[in-house]
């Protein structure tokens, strides 16, 4: 059964900016996906964002109720992306009876999209 949906656009360019400054990468990425991403390219980073901000939609909460590096964005050997929740917004899933979260990215030259399904 759906417990909630969510999705998010973003301009790259807007990442692009934010990502020169190390308090934004704080603020939105964990250490792991900071390790794993910093040499990517910004597409990524971009879709990494936006699936944050999905997940926290379909919740229910936006990051009024949860933080963004409590949601992260991680792939699979075959690349496909999964999360992994922490803290606050892991005590929302569990609220809600999330049982798995289903994401979905792509990218152009300019924007990223995500999509997010709780189960």
């Amino acid at each position: 059964m759906i417990k909630g949906i969510g999705t998010d656009i973003i301009e790259i360019d807007r990442i692009k900016k934010a990502i020169e400054k190390q308090s934004f990468l704080d603020k939105i990425f964990t250490k792991k996906e900071q390790s794993l991403y910093h040499k990517v390219n910004p597409q990524t980073l971009a879709g990494n964002f936006a699936v944050k901000e999905a997940v926290a939609k379909a919740l229910g909460t936006g990051f009024a109720g949860c933080s963004p590096v409590e949601i992260e964005v991680l792939r699979e050997k075959s690349g496909k992306p999964y999360v992994n929740l922490y803290g606050n917004t892991l005590e929302i899933f569990k609220s809600v009876n999330g049982d798995n979260i289903h994401i979905s990215i792509s990218h152009n030259n300019t924007s990223a999209i995500a999509f997010a399904i709780i189960e």
